[in-house]
């Protein structure tokens, strides 16, 4: 019904600009369209594409070991200094490179991730308190981010039931003693077809942070290889994606069937 009512208006527009003998008004062009115009915008200065982020703000952070890490976009948070970020991610990066530079400058206070164990900083941080941590099943995790740019709000699987993560209570933050602050809630359990399934909840984000091979100059993305990992999803599911390339080619280079990442899911793009 919204759909008729839009339509109609829409034709009302372009029969109001014809005069009373049915020609159009000289100098007028009007058309109807049922969706907007986007531009990818490009950047030189990683800093000028990420300067807005807030604090607390939900980034997703693709890359998958040190394979795929958007690491120009993470050293220009580091220049912002924008803190108590929540950083959903694969893994933590290590010590050195990657989301380990934001846990080292205190500047992440949540990490929602998978595979965590190549960060010793990260493993100090969560033990004595300093920092907050969802474990989630690999295979969940990249669940969670497709659906949150799918518009599915939830969805039931069976990883997880019978653990910790369906029981609830597994530690999210610890106190300075030691004691659980956090602790994980309990997932709601269906049956379907005589196997149990728990409900997982679909993951977005205010800022996608990704890396790519190239893209053309009309914004249009592809990956290389294994890079591509959490990367796609994550720019589907994020209200704003800041894309880094290692090369920028013209408009026509990728048959449209190699595109990964059509340019309508990248709104920021730099050269990294």
């Amino acid at each position: 019904m919204a759909a008729l009512k839009l339509l109609s208006s829409g034709l009302r527009l372009g029969a109001s600009a014809r005069s009373s003998r049915g020609a159009l008004h000289k100098g007028c062009v009007c058309y109807f369209s049922v969706s907007t115009r986007h531009h990818t915008k490009f950047y030189t200065d990683p800093v000028e594409a990420v300067k807005d982020i807030p604090n607390g703000a939900t980034l997703l952070v693709g890359g998958f070991g040190l394979c795929g890490i958007p690491e120009n976009l993470i050293g220009a948070l580091l220049k912002t200094g924008v803190k108590d970020l929540t950083a959903v991610s694969n893994n933590a990066g290590v010590d050195n490179f990657g989301l380990g530079l934001l846990l080292r400058s205190k500047q992440i206070k949540r990490m929602i991730s998978s595979y965590v164990g190549e960060n010793a900083e990260f493993e100090r941080q969560f033990l004595s308190g300093e920092l907050e941590v969802e474990l989630t099943p690999q295979g969940t995790l990249a669940e969670r981010i497709r659906a949150g740019g799918a518009g599915v709000p939830a969805f039931y699987t069976s990883t997880g039931y019978g653990t910790l993560v369906q029981e609830g209570g597994s530690p999210i933050k610890y106190n300075k003693d030691g004691s659980v602050a956090i602790a994980s809630k309990p997932r709601e359990v269906r049956e379907f077809n005589g196997q149990h399934f728990i409900l997982e909840e679909a993951i977005t984000g205010d800022f996608a942070l990704v890396k790519a091979w190239k893209a053309d100059r009309a914004g249009n993305v592809i990956f290389r290889k294994s890079a591509r990992n959490f990367n796609l999803p994550m720019c589907k599911a994020a209200g704003t994606t800041v894309v880094e390339v290692e090369e920028i080619v013209d408009i026509g280079s990728f048959a449209p069937e190699d595109i990964h990442i059509p340019k309508i899911y990248v709104h920021r793009l730099i050269k990294g």
